[in-house]
């Protein structure tokens, strides 16, 4: 029987004070673990709902093949791979990621794992907080696809959960354009998070997938669709 091997390949603080972020081979595949929390926050074996992720969201555009999208995380690459196949020709992909070493282990042995989507030209890896890209321009994209961290209570660091509060939301429907959806990766539900989008202007859809894409644990998967003005609810002033 041969034995799985478990070879560190680099190591990385996450910015203002998020811990240290530890890459491993496994046998055939790749971790990546968070220093003082138990088990992975990422494995190349299991990244089914990463992929749905995307998948989904991109279904409900009217004009999936054309869109402009934002990815706010690179992880593993497999969200940004399953965005390229279900786009066509004239889209592209816009990929925020906040760890600089993760950009680079994505151009390495990581990336062959993906298929290295990472080198397809529709694609922008751009180094920073997905908040920040969020907020530079109104209308900007036609679906937002946030998988930072698990999900809206931030587990690696406070700063991820003001994407998901209140004005964090409002921030992302502006960015959105009419009609477009805004999809969120967490390994369980949170109603609260579902009422901020609800109050915020989307109709909402929360779907339980299993992280294979197939079977296993069942994450949690929010698409939320940018309603037109005369069909929104009344909000709350921002």
């Amino acid at each position: 029987m041969k034995m799985r091997t478990n070879e560190l390949l680099g190591t990385a603080a996450i910015p203002n004070n998020g811990g240290e972020l530890r890459f491993y081979k496994r046998g055939d595949d790749f971790a990546i673990e968070v220093v003082g929390i138990d088990g992975d926050l990422m494995n190349s074996a299991v990244h089914g709902s990463e992929e749905l992720l995307a998948e989904m969201a991109l279904k409900r555009l009217p004009s999936p093949l054309t869109a402009r999208v934002l990815v706010g995380g690179l992880g593993m690459g497999f969200t940004l791979r399953a965005a390229l196949k279900h786009t066509g020709p004239k889209s592209q992909v816009v990929v925020a990621e906040l760890v600089p070493e993760v950009i680079e282990w994505n151009k390495g042995p990581l990336g062959e794992k993906a298929g290295n989507p990472m080198l397809d030209p529709r694609a922008l890896v751009r180094k920073g907080d997905v908040r920040a890209i969020i907020r530079e321009r109104e209308e900007a994209y036609d679906t937002i696809l946030l998988d930072t961290d698990n999900g809206p209570e931030g587990l690696t660091q406070d700063d991820n959960r003001k994407i998901y509060s209140e004005m964090g939301v409002r921030e992302i429907h502006a960015c959105l354009r009419t009609g477009g959806v805004l999809a969120v990766w967490s390994t369980h539900p949170d109603k609260p998070f579902s009422s901020r989008l609800g109050m915020a202007g989307f109709k909402v859809e929360e779907v339980q997938v299993p992280a294979t894409g197939t079977k296993g644990t069942r994450h949690t998967l929010w698409f939320a669709k940018k309603l037109p003005p005369e069909r929104r609810g009344p909000q709350k002033r921002r």
